[in-house]
């Protein structure tokens, strides 16, 4: 399903220079429009070498306001990008809501070379492209636009406006052996891009597929699409609101769910002699493990929620302790600030990813999504509810590209969690831990539990299971996770 201009069109000068006007103060116009939404916008450029998308691209930064547009190229990925997740680059270069970000080169131009230079085979490019049509779906979901344009060349006028540019001396660096190399494997190339235009061109994320052998006419054409492809798309929003509204109002039905947390054995503890022995003794090897991590460049993921008052800063000391400070990283996950609301909510998350050998430690996480802001509001029925599968979508990035991800639900007794909130207010020192929101969410604590229950249920996976920590004694929650992590970090760092 893709959209397809009109082929071997041209537009005379003197009918482009009157249109270019016209088109430039309604795209300067709706600018100002989006500024106010919420809603950013992704601009894909891509086609054939030759094309004309490096003109298209300067074109629309002369014609709309660049204080509200970014341009991003992706050539190579760097060392730093090839130590993360194939996405990452990408997420973290995201435009905030109400802002245009312009793509040259995107998340198809490794999968499609890869494919023509046989440096992949078929069953890799459609797992590629699932992965590709996943993201654009949680971008589109989350209120995304993606605009998608490909410029078109037949073979020979490639071949001819290859020859123009590189005879012309202004224009001749323009054109690489790499460009000379790709015309001849041209057939190859149409016949890889035909099935990648075929697969990930949907309902939500079309492309347009535009002929690129006059400049003047597909740059008009690009920009008239992405006029319109917004103007639709704030429309569309607006009506999505309203009908979002109407299907909130009727109410909710909560299905009973086994509940997992009271199967737990919260009478579990450990004495202070058998602690202080093994808590030396896992430390010691957690030290040696995170060392050979380390050198072995393979990375982890620790993920810790639980209860207020449950215990998660004690376990992440403990766990820090042991580690070379340089080699770990700390992430405290509070309210998300402007910026980052600006933004998907994954975005944060990915920013944070850590590089090869190195620990990252989330005190609370992208769970948030499910947890809290599902229970107060802050997120939509139908924004929480997606939430769960992006969530696996996520992780399992995380996992496939080689880091290994834990996630622990440290749990405590409303009566212990009472305990330890006036316990904290007679010391001085932990009284900044307690807020009137810590007694406010006890009184919606079934409300907690029942979205605790659904989240282990939906987003426990074999490749970053949920760990349940019994944590009315602390000393036994951080024997527990101490040990857990050192038995999954050794056998990860066996299975290279």
């Amino acid at each position: 399903m893709f959209e397809i201009a009109e082929l071997g069109h041209s537009i005379d000068k003197n009918t482009y220079n009157e249109q270019v006007p016209v088109l430039r103060t309604q795209l300067l116009t709706i600018q100002q429009t989006l500024k106010e939404c919420d809603f950013p916008v992704i601009i894909l450029i891509s086609g054939v070498d030759g094309g004309g998308k490096g003109e298209v691209i300067n074109l629309l930064n002369e014609w709309m306001d660049p204080r509200y547009m970014r341009t991003v190229a992706f050539s190579q990925p760097s060392d730093e990008e090839l130590e993360r997740p194939k996405f990452w680059r990408f997420w973290r270069t995201l435009p905030p809501k109400g802002s245009i970000g312009i793509n040259v080169g995107s998340w198809y131009s490794d999968p499609l070379s890869q494919r023509v230079y046989q440096e992949t085979n078929d069953n890799t490019l459609q797992v590629e492209l699932m992965r590709i049509r996943q993201l654009e779906q949680e971008l589109f979901d989350d209120g995304t636009l993606i605009i998608k344009c490909w410029l078109h060349l037949k073979k020979d006028e490639q071949k001819k406006r290859l020859k123009a540019l590189e005879k012309n001396p202004e224009t001749s660096w323009q054109v690489t052996k790499r460009d000379k190399r790709h015309l001849k494997m041209y057939d190859d190339f149409l016949t890889v891009a035909e099935k990648v235009l075929t697969e990930t061109s949907t309902g939500d994320v079309p492309w347009l597929i535009v002929d690129g052998s006059d400049i003047r006419y597909s740059s008009l054409t690009v920009g008239q699409h992405i006029l319109n492809r917004i103007e639709q798309h704030i429309a569309k929003r607006a009506a999505d609101k309203l009908a979002t509204l109407v299907i909130e109002s009727n109410g909710v039905v909560h299905v009973t769910q086994q509940n997992l947390l009271d199967s737990l054995d919260l009478s579990l503890n450990i004495d202070k002699k058998t602690y202080n022995q093994e808590l030396a003794f896992y430390q010691g090897k957690l030290n040696k493990l995170s060392r050979e991590a380390h050198n072995q460049k393979r990375s982890a993921v620790l993920v810790f929620e639980g209860w207020d008052a449950a215990g998660k800063g004690g376990v992440i000391r403990r766990l820090t302790h042991a580690i070379d400070a340089r080699n770990y990283q700390v992430i405290p996950i509070a309210a998300p600030t402007d910026e980052e609301r600006a933004q998907h909510y994954l975005w944060r998350f990915w920013r944070h990813i850590p590089r090869a050998g190195v620990l990252t430690i989330y005190d609370r996480s992208w769970y948030g999504r499910v947890l809290v802001e599902r229970v107060e509001g802050f997120a939509r029925r139908n924004e929480w509810q997606r939430a769960y599968s992006e969530i696996v979508n996520f992780e399992e990035a995380l996992s496939d590209h080689g880091t290994l991800v834990l996630k622990f639900w440290l749990h405590i007794d409303k009566d212990e969690q009472l305990r330890r909130f006036q316990e904290r207010e007679q010391i001085t020192y932990k009284q900044y831990k307690i807020t009137e929101d810590d007694y406010r969410n006890r009184e919606r604590w079934d409300d907690y539990q029942l979205a605790v229950n659904e989240m282990v249920t939906r987003t426990s996976t074999q490749k970053a299971p949920w760990i349940l920590v019994e944590a009315n004694d602390k000393k036994y929650a951080r024997i527990k996770i101490l040990k857990i992590f050192c038995e999954k970090l050794e056998r990860f760092l066996a299975n290279v």
